[in-house]
């Protein structure tokens, strides 16, 4: 009986480990969301470029072209970060679960950002790229924000703030590590 329970605890153990196969679908699933991010802000990049060539050589004229311009390079801004949150989870959970990345731990070249050693590190870089999505949705939300009264100038100031604090936050707890 010590036999077959035997035989039946490894196989067991074997299921169990190599099921950790499964994040595979994850780190995939992570690596075309951030290509199609990064394709996406590029091609808005492309036709912004192209409305700036129309409006400068072309004669064509947009009276609102400056602000969709910022509007649109804040919001390739925002799918660019995005994608780097997908390609450094993609990576990280790579590291954490399947095999470390053996062309990257050899190059002398390659971002510690890209390297995870523990599921804390791969927090913290996450935590860190959310934080500047969050500065960056926060700006392109600035750009609507009306000045007709004192209480929106007020808002604005204690926005501005609570970004400050966050980022001197978030630098000072990088600098004990």
């Amino acid at each position: 009986m010590d036999k077959s329970q035997g035989i039946v605890e490894k196989s067991f153990e074997w299921f169990l480990w190599n099921s950790r196969f499964v994040v595979i679908l994850a780190v995939l699933s992570s690596m075309i969301g951030m290509l199609l991010l990064f394709f996406m802000a590029a091609e808005s990049m492309v036709h912004l470029a192209w409305e700036f060539t129309e409006m400068t050589f072309m004669g064509v004229a947009n009276p609102e072209f400056h602000t969709d311009a910022v509007g649109q390079i804040i919001s390739a801004v925002d799918d660019f970060l995005l994608g780097t949150v997908l390609l450094i989870f993609a990576l990280g959970l790579y590291e954490l679960f399947i095999s470390k990345i053996d062309i990257a731990h050899a190059d002398d070249n390659a971002s510690n950002i890209l390297m995870i050693n523990s599921l804390d590190d791969l927090k913290d870089r996450l935590a860190k790229v959310v934080l500047m999505i969050l500065v960056v949705a926060f700006f392109k939300n600035v750009l609507h924000v009306t000045f007709d009264n004192p209480l929106n100038i007020l808002y604005m100031g204690i926005g501005i703030l609570m970004v400050s604090l966050s980022i001197y936050f978030t630098h000072k707890s990088g600098d004990k590590h």
